[in-house]
């Protein structure tokens, strides 16, 4: 596929995307960002839970920069929250698509636990849609996820990557595996003309 075609993005993803902006920024500041991104019809009437098209994947950019531009400064640190009650909603709501139902991961090393989840987001977002190609890189000494359609950047340009809704599901879900928290870097970005957005799993923080 190509990365910069505007393809659709069903109803259940964009419900846990607007779910978790709700549960951080709260229903005033969710609104806002809402009209600003032209998305009024979802306010107070989020889409229903299954597997139809919702919306195009650059309306779904206009959201995440109407975020960043609402907060300023602070706007990197929110999309970074939301981003993180977005993979704990998945775990919650979507445990089997995500395929964590009853796992345990305890006996693995840790690489292996970061590999088990990492491949268990980019299933799930292939199996809810397959214009989605995201992969897990393993070749380096870091883990990394890999998505050459990355919604979260459709038709934005910047000098530097700008997923940190992304960095912060990735966070998430390697903490969710290990128990620790783990410094994540977006080393590419489709936004920077990349052929794809690229989050690198770094060491444990202490």
């Amino acid at each position: 596929m190509n990365a910069r075609e505007d393809a659709v993005i069903i109803n259940s993803l964009v419900r846990q995307a607007l779910t978790s902006a709700q549960e951080v920024m709260g229903d005033n500041g969710l609104n806002a960002v809402l009209r600003t991104s032209g998305l009024e019809r979802f306010i107070d009437n989020f889409p229903p839970n299954n597997l139809e098209p919702s919306i195009q994947t650059s309306q779904y950019a206009k959201l995440n920069q109407a975020i960043e531009e609402f907060y300023g400064r602070a706007g990197k640190g929110m999309l970074r929250r939301i981003g993180k009650a977005s993979f704990q909603y998945g775990v919650r709501e979507q445990a089997a698509l995500l395929g964590v139902a009853g796992v345990a991961l305890k006996l693995l090393p840790e690489r292996q636990r970061i590999k088990f989840i990492l491949n268990g987001m980019s299933d799930a977002l292939k199996k809810s849609n397959p214009q989605v190609n995201t992969w897990l890189d393993d070749s380096g000494v870091r883990l990394a996820y890999v998505d050459a359609t990355c919604a979260i950047c459709h038709s934005r340009h910047a000098e530097t990557p700008i997923c940190y809704l992304y960095v912060g599901s990735v966070g998430e879900a390697v903490k969710w595996a290990t128990g620790k928290e783990h410094d994540i870097l977006e080393t590419h970005c489709l936004a920077k003309g990349d052929p794809y957005c690229r989050f690198e799993v770094g060491e444990a923080r202490e």
